[in-house]
């Protein structure tokens, strides 16, 4: 009684769960931001090569918004052919658990894109 040593790590041990919850949750809220980043570039670049084709534009499109997707992340490309003076693009990025590749949400970051036709 009245001896304090061996609090220190006592209180130490108590705290690990604590600290690595709040890093995991940290790190998913980086992922869900990363995710929304990258649907956001992915639809801005394939509309922009979508819009600057001449023929073949969905596969321009395609091609370009996958190009800045790293290879362990999911997307569904939307490139529609399209009509009228805008070239419209939707991306939608699957979330991952803690790892790309790895698990993943059920939902999607979107992300959406226009650009004036040039061809």
């Amino acid at each position: 009684m009245g001896d304090d040593r061996g609090q220190t790590a006592v209180e130490f041990t108590g705290m690990v769960p604590i600290v690595l919850a709040t890093l995991v949750l940290l790190w998913q809220a980086a992922l869900v931001g990363y995710s929304f980043s990258l649907a956001g570039n992915s639809a801005d670049e394939g509309a922009r090569a979508g819009a600057a084709a001449d023929w073949g534009a969905a596969q321009a499109c395609e091609r370009a918004a996958r190009k800045n997707l790293p290879d362990s992340w999911e997307a569904e490309i939307s490139c529609p052919p399209g009509g009228g003076d805008l070239y419209d693009v939707e991306v939608n990025v699957v979330v991952p658990v803690l790892y790309p590749g790895f698990i993943d949400f059920s939902f999607t970051a979107p992300g959406r894109a226009s650009a004036v036709w040039e061809g």
